[in-house]
């Protein structure tokens, strides 16, 4: 297994900053050595460049439009990236940044292989310039992936859907916005809530999770917002929202993800080291990578 680590130090979709400080914690908290140690070939590309379009915005009007550009020419950049490791059959770890770099990971997948995705999240990220209450584009990332929202986003590296509906899954979800969570509702998206993970269990989530995700598609992306997890376990993110998966549901999870064998792609998103407590987070999501990369305890 080849990995190649690409950093994204960027917070335009969001509305917070210190998220752009994420990869470099990340890689502090020994990511390279940890993989190395498992016997993996991992080569650090280092973290993409990118140019401000616009310091300031000339109006309050105008800065959700800077945003949209902004995310886009990032996610352009972070696709080419992304599928030149994908075609030479090697998996690409995205440290983030926020989450709206997302759409430019699949982007860069989607143009090699029909790509299924879990998204662990205790948000929806399913809103549209329509429906958000915040304007911030972190939270419309998986919306547009499917092909709903800003037509910038949804074109984005000219792949729409980036993913079919009925194979993505969302999980640990504990704070939707009232529209978003009819278009949810409404759509083919598959999204177990933590009242869901409270009843059925982390395990039988999974195994549907990583079913419905893997049928008919040729790879599964994970993407991770660390603030599914409980914030006493990662207090280092900047929508903390309380009641979410444990330490081990995490890894259980994601240790899963492993033994199907399913993974293409995987980012971490969302870790913010200036909320952070003795870059707690970003030792987590180490950790996190590990087992979804095959690490185990015996």
């Amino acid at each position: 297994m080849e990995i190649k680590i690409i950093g994204v130090p960027t917070d335009f979709g969001a509305n917070r900053i210190g998220v752009d400080l994420g990869p470099a914690a990340i890689r502090y908290a020994r990511l390279f050595d940890t993989l190395t140690d498992m016997g993996l070939e991992v080569e650090d590309l280092g973290d993409i460049g990118f140019h401000l379009i616009e310091n300031e915005p000339k109006s309050d009007d105008k800065k959700y439009e800077l945003q949209v550009l902004q995310v886009t020419d990032v996610c352009e950049d972070l696709a080419l990236m992304v599928n030149r490791a994908a075609n030479r059959y090697q998996i690409p770890v995205i440290l983030g940044g926020d989450h709206s770099v997302t759409i430019g990971i699949l982007g860069g997948m989607a143009k090699v292989k029909k790509m299924g995705l879990i998204y662990f999240d205790a948000h929806g990220d399913f809103n549209t310039s329509k429906t958000t209450l915040s304007y911030n584009i972190h939270g419309m990332g998986l919306a547009a992936v499917v092909g709903r929202g800003s037509p910038y986003l949804v074109n984005c590296v000219g792949v729409t859907p980036k993913v079919k509906e009925e194979n993505v899954v969302l999980v640990g979800a504990r704070d939707l916005d009232p529209v978003e969570k009819e278009l949810l509702r409404e759509s083919m998206v598959t999204v177990f809530t933590m009242d869901d993970i409270d009843r059925l269990g982390i395990r039988q989530v999974m195994e549907q999770s990583i079913d419905i995700s893997s049928k008919g598609t040729e790879g599964v992306h994970i993407s991770i917002d660390m603030d599914f997890v409980n914030p006493q376990e990662a207090p280092g993110v900047g929508t903390p929202v309380k009641g979410g998966l444990t330490y081990r549901e995490a890894h259980l999870a994601l240790e899963m993800i492993a033994e199907a064998d399913i993974l293409a792609s995987l980012d971490v998103m969302e870790v913010n080291p200036i909320l952070d407590c003795h870059n707690q987070t970003a030792e987590l999501a180490v950790e996190l990578i590990a087992s979804a990369l095959g690490k185990r305890i015996l």
